[in-house]
Formats: structure tokens, sequence, C-alpha cells
């Protein structure tokens, strides 16, 4: 069996003695390191979950609904438990406990009984030992289907009572208005528009896989890539009808999530075939299944009407918002939240109406990706201000400046911004970034269509796009978020270690080097090993919203500060020392009175000090169900701000993105180069949802389940990325972070498209566009 550890970096210097008086610890808060995974996974080395092997192990496979949806009216598995290498055949009678999960709404069954919901759910499972013999068997089992008309639009969905109900309270998941001010207010200048956005996937390169081992308790072992360890386990342990401490998690290298991670796949199928046959039980999903067996980003409709003052100051907004969240609930009630709360932007507006509904269909079910409930309505609001700068005669980034949120502002939710919110500073830092060179490459790579050669400039127009957006961090409306930390320092080989447990997922976030970096500064230690995130110490909840260095860095923080106080009280009963004059420092205990006291190693000897400590965010408020209102809805906000510079062949409809510059507060950059990493990412994502990601949806089926046809930016498409990171800390959160990874993701969107607006004078307002959008729509 494998799984992944992270030991120290740098390596480990040679022992040092309490004399050596000029020692300082490098790789802390401030500092860039080096992953301790990086340079395993660009040589091939590191171990991933799909690489995982453990003796005597069979394979195990889903048998998936070719239909959206469909009565079931017989499955027989004669054929296939008759076929030699097959060691089970499961279906929904073999479930030991109860055949029903889901992360927010308990609504998705672990296998079919009567009816399927949607293209790929799963009604059986076999276990064999090859692979292909595991597939072989799936095409034996005999599932005679009454085909039912699907239900594919959620707007439909929303109104009209005669569509099949698909759950017994029916197609609504969530409905949430917000009301405030005047919903009836008047102003000079009206613009209106209906935008949508596509299914995108989070086309993460390791595709699902875990390995469980059935244990002599009579429990279960899972090595396996996820987003939460322990909401997994919980779902699971229910499943199986097995207490918690029979269901133990093991984090295995994770090659991506996006949020694709967060609802189960093979957990429970897994686990299912290991205790039923007592052999290990590996499961990998190809790429065609895996665009099947996980959630999507919701696909939106979104209808919306800003009014404001001749000179530009906005009066009201008014929105609709309806949001396909396909067979199962799964975070559809956070995408409402996170859009109707989030749905006018970070602009301070009088008067709001909104109103936002998540849906049943039978379409592909949808829940967390990069953005949460952010991305849409921000694709909607920012593609407004150009529409309304264009019909004041304003220039859009003045307009977004004149109507920026500010430390003290209130939302339209009725929460207070009580921290920085440098909206109108970040569009004018992006403002004076230089702008790229009129005159165009004689290079084919840096021109619409590149190596295919379909240009050589003729047709080709430039446009410039701005968008600013805000993203809530973290889990919102009265969760308790929080994360659990255990920390021990002792000697090992002659110098002190620090060990860092928690069960937050390493999903190449960069979350390792932060937990090591803050060991670090907090303890004056060089050496920091992570232990393997598990089930075996306290929920750090998911590695999504943005929130793990903000929630887990608070709580490694806290069992920093506990083990140094521990430290701190046995110096000053040995020597005598005040504990509040004391600090960590180069591997001593430093004294601000008489300076070093002693080595750690000296005050450590054999014994080590170990401490598990929570951190817990402020409480957070839902929010009214009639009104939206809620003194705190999110325990804080983040804030980003993009320039795209495209070149558009308008006889093709082609665009390349020639810049793609952002502007953003980080709080405070624990590991700077690391946060550049992040926001690269996030814009190339948001890249590829503006110009080529979507996944196509007909009648309920996905169309093009493949790379191949599901296209994502390659480094030819990512355009050279300006980035301005500004530091304004949160006083609220641990060393003052505010989350980083998703807002890239969200203003990189809008600003491409209005930069193809601006080059085509077309109304765009679909994402992503086409070349039918561009060369279809044109004049």
């Amino acid at each position: 069996m494998v799984h992944q550890t992270y030991p120290t970096t740098p390596a480990a210097p040679p022992a040092r003695t309490p004399q050596d008086l000029d020692e300082t610890v490098t790789g802390g808060i401030g500092d860039s390191p080096l992953r301790p995974d990086g340079t395993l996974k660009v040589s091939g080395e590191y171990a991933y979950s799909s690489d995982l092997w453990a003796e005597d192990m069979l394979w195990g496979a889903t048998l998936r609904s070719p239909h959206p949806y469909a009565r079931i009216r017989s499955v027989d598995i004669r054929p296939a438990v008759r076929q030699p290498g097959v060691y089970a055949v499961l279906t929904h009678r073999d479930v030991p406990g109860e055949n029903i999960y889901g992360l927010k709404i308990s609504d998705t069954p672990v296998l079919a009984e009567d009816i399927v919901r949607y293209q790929g759910e799963p009604v059986a499972l076999v276990a064999a030992d090859h692979p292909e013999t595991a597939r072989r068997a799936l095409a034996r089992i005999v599932v005679d289907y009454e085909v039912l008309e699907p239900v594919t639009d959620p707007e439909r969905a929303a109104h009209d009572d005669t569509l099949p109900r698909l759950h017994p309270d029916g197609n609504v998941v969530r409905y949430q208005p917000i009301v405030k001010g005047d919903p009836d207010a008047e102003a000079d200048v009206v613009v209106s528009d209906v935008y949508t956005i596509g299914m995108q996937d989070q086309a993460f390169l390791g595709p699902e896989s875990g390995l469980a081992i059935p244990a002599e308790d009579g429990g279960v072992d899972l090595f396996l890539a996820t987003q939460w360890l322990h909401v997994d386990q919980r779902q699971t342990a229910r499943a199986l009808g097995l207490p918690l401490e029979k269901v133990r998690f093991t984090m295995s290298g994770v090659g991506g999530a996006f949020g694709g991670r967060e609802d189960l796949s093979m957990q429970i199928h897994c686990c299912m075939l290991a205790l039923h046959t007592g052999r290990p039980v590996k499961m990998v999903y190809n790429r065609h299944e895996s665009f099947f067996g996980h959630v999507h980003r919701h696909p939106a409709k979104m209808y919306y009407e800003h009014g404001a003052t001749k000179d530009g100051k906005l009066v009201y907004v008014k929105a609709r918002m309806y949001f396909d969240g396909g067979a199962y609930a799964s975070k559809t009630p956070v995408v409402v939240s996170n859009a109707t709360s989030l749905g006018v932007g970070p602009y301070q507006v009088p008067n709001v109406r909104i109103e936002g509904w998540g849906l049943y269909t039978n379409n592909p079910p949808c829940g967390a990706m990069r953005g949460l409930g952010a991305v849409q309505p921000a694709f909607a609001y920012e593609l407004q201000m150009d529409k309304l700068a264009k019909a004041l005669g304003m220039d859009p980034v003045r307009l977004r400046q004149l109507n920026a949120v500010e430390e003290g502002s209130t939302l339209h939710t009725g929460q207070v911004l009580d921290y920085p919110a440098p909206v109108a500073e970040l569009l004018e830092r992006l403002r004076r970034l230089p702008l790229p060179p009129e005159e165009r490459t004689a290079d084919v790579r840096g021109l619409p269509g590149g190596l295919s050669n379909t240009t050589h400039g003729e047709g080709v127009v430039r446009g410039v796009g701005y968008s600013v957006i805000i993203k809530n961090v973290s889990y919102a409306e009265g969760v308790d978020d929080y994360s659990t930390a255990r920390v021990r320092l002792e000697v090992i080989g002659g110098e002190p270690v620090a060990l860092v447990h928690t069960a937050a997922a390493e999903v190449g976030q960069g979350l390792v080097t932060v937990q090591q970096q803050i060991a670090r500064s907090e303890l004056g230690v060089e050496r920091v090993t992570i232990h393997p995130a598990d089930t075996h110490v306290g929920d750090a909840g998911s590695s999504s919203a943005s929130r793990q260095t903000y929630i887990t860095g608070g709580a490694v923080r806290n069992a920093c500060t506990a083990v140094r106080d521990a430290l701190f009280d046995r110096v000053a009963r040995r020597f005598g020392e005040d504990p509040a004059d004391l600090s960590l420092s180069g591997g001593k205990v430093v004294s601000r009175a008489t300076g070093v006291v002693a080595g750690l190693v000296d005050v450590l000897g054999d014994d080590a000090i170990e401490e598990t400590r929570e951190f817990h965010h402020l409480q957070t408020h839902p929010m009214d169900p009639v009104t939206g209102q809620s003194p705190r809805v999110h325990v804080q906000h983040a804030f980003s701000a993009h320039r795209a510079v495209v070149d558009v062949d308008t006889e093709l409809g082609l665009v390349k993105v020639v810049r793609l510059d952002c502007a953003q507060d980080v709080g405070k950059a624990i590991n700077p180069e690391a946060v550049v990493g992040q926001i690269h990412g996030g814009s190339t994502q948001g890249l590829g949802l503006a110009v080529m990601e979507e996944i196509k949806v007909e009648g309920g089926k996905i169309r093009n389940p493949s790379f191949t046809d599901y296209l994502i930016p390659t480094i030819l498409d990512t355009p050279p990325m300006a980035v301005d990171v500004i530091e304004r800390a949160d006083p609220h959160a641990p060393y003052g972070v505010r989350g980083v990874g998703e807002p890239p993701t969200i203003s990189a969107t809008p600003a491409i498209v209005n930069a193809v607006r601006d080059a085509t004078g077309l109304d765009l307002t679909h994402t992503p566009v086409s070349p039918e959008h561009i060369c279809g729509l044109r004049p």
C-alpha cells in the first residue's frame, strides 16, 4: 500500500548548539519556501491515489444508467455473477446501512432502487480480479428500464407544477429572495438583459480513485483523494451501517479537485465491495466515467436590470436567477445563498430586489466548483456594468469606482463590511498597469487560431475589458466553521522537530507548505513534518471556499501557541524565567531580559510536548427567508479585479486572450510565490469558462464527456499575466489573511467577455463565447 507523506523542507541542517546565537529560521510566514511535494510531482515520483496497490487486490467497477430519467423494472445480475473472475455483484439490496447520502440534503441513493434521475447514476457494482473482467461483468448485467420524459428546463421546474416531481418535496431545492430599500425605485438610465452561463467541469487531471481494505475489527480503511475526509467518513459510515471509529479514511495524493471531490463518488462503493469480499478493492474511474461520476458547475439563467442616475450612481438592481442543480441537491442550497448574497457585486446599491432558485432537473448533478455561486452572478453584473457605462457614455472603470464598496459599507443583505474593501484601489492599480503594444506579432501562435494558421491579422480586432468582483470566504449562514490541529514538538536526531497533524486536504493549493510556515514562525524551529491527513485527528472541514489557510492555519497557530505556552511553563519552572518575557527563535528559548536561556534540545530532552486545538471563525447568521437580511451572512469577503486584452478574428469568431492582468487583495501573503501561482491558475480557469469550457447537455445527456470534445486551456492559450498583490489585513483573521484561490477565477471570465464585446460591438450574453456567437450575431 502506498500513501504520500510530506517530509520537512528544506533538508535538515546539522545539529546545533545553544551557543549558536545568530541563527534564524527560514521558510516562515512571508517567505516562499519550496513545496515539499513539488519536486516529486514534477519528476513523476509523487504517489497519487490512482497509484495505490495492495496484495490480493480486486478491482471495482460501477454500472451506470444510460438514461436521464427512467423507472427500473428489474435488475438481473446472474449472468455477471457466473463470469469467471467475478467475486461480487451488488445492488441497492446489498447496501448494509442507509441507501441515502448527501452533503447538505440526504437525497442521493448509494445505488438506484426504482428510479434513475440522471444519465450515469450508479445502479450496480462489480468486484473482479482484473479491471477488464470487471468491465465485461458490467456488460452482462441486464437492467430493464421504462424510459421517462426528463425534466431539463430549470426555469420551468421552478414554476410549472405540471412537470413530474423529481423528489417528494417538489423540484425547488431552495428559493431565496433579498429585498433592500424600495424595490419599485425608478432611475434615469436603465439597462437590462438575460445572461446564461454553461455547465463547466472541474477537469482535474487525476480521476476519482481509492483503495478500500477490510479490517480485522469488521471495519474498513479507505485510502483516497478527497476534499473533506470527515464528511466522507460520516456519509460512508451511515451507508455501511458502521460506527465512525470503524470507518477510517486516509488522504492519498490528489490530482486536482476544484470542488469536484466534495461529493462522494466511489467511497461507499469501494468500501461495500471490500467488506463484501473480504479483500482489498481498488476503484479508478477513466476520463469518460469521471464526467458522470462527479458534480459540475451549475448552469444558470439570470435576468438582470440596473438603474442609475445620469451621473452614474446606482439606484437599484433587480435580478432573477435560476440555477440548474441537476438530479440531486449537493451544494445547490449554498449556490443560491452565495449567488443572492453576492448578486449585486462589490457595489453600493440603495434599492435591491433579488430572487434566486436552485432546481432539481434530470440534467447531470451540479455542486461545488471554484467560486461556488459567485461566478454566475459576477458574469451578469459585470457585463451589466459595462452596458450601463455605455448607456451613460462613461468610462467603465470610473463607473465601477464611483459605486464601489469600501470599509464600513453596508451590503444589500444588511451586513456591514468591518474590514478593508479596497475595490476602487484595485481598479486603479489595474488601470495603471501597462497595456501590451498595439502592433501584433507575425508569429501565428500569437493570433486567434494559433498554429491552425487561420489568419495573419486580417479581420482581427482588439478589445479591452475590466471586471471587479466580491467573493465570500469560508462557510456562512450560521455554520460553525472550524478546524482542528495537533502539534507535537520533540527532539529527533539531536535537533528540535515539529510534527503537524490535521485532516485538511492538500489538493494542490499549497496548504502543506503553509502549515510548515506557520509552525516554523510560531515555534522557531526549522524542521517541520506534516503528518498524512486522516480521520484520526479532528475535523478540518473541506478544502473549498478559500478557507483552509484561514481556518486550518488558525488551528495550527492555536496548537503551536499551546505547545509554546507549555514549553515556557517548563522553562519558567526550571530556569526561573517569567513566561511573559520568553520567545522562540532559531531553536532556542530567548528571554527579553537575559537573552538566550537554553536550546530547545536541552529543554525538551527525551520528552515531547503535544497539544490539540481548534479554531472557529466569527459567528455568521442565516439570511431571513423573506427579506434576505442578516447581520453577518459571511465571515469575510475577498476582492479581485481583472483587465483582459483580446484579439478577435471577426470572420471566424476565434478569440486570443493577449493579456490577463489581475489586482487582488490577499490580506496577508503567507507564501507570496504560492499566492501568485494561485492567481495564475484561477485566472486560467476563468479564461476556460470565458471562451471554451462547456459541457454540452441535450435532453439530459452529456454530449462531450472527453478531453477531446470538452476543451480546457493549454499553455498556448494562457497569456502573460501581471499580478498586483496588495495586503490589507483582515483584523478578524489569523495573520490578517484573506482567501486567495477562488476570486481570480470569478473576475477573469467577465473581463474577457467584456473585452470581446469591446472588440466586436456585440451584446454577448452567454459564456463561454463561441465562434457561432461572434459570427452569428455580427451585424
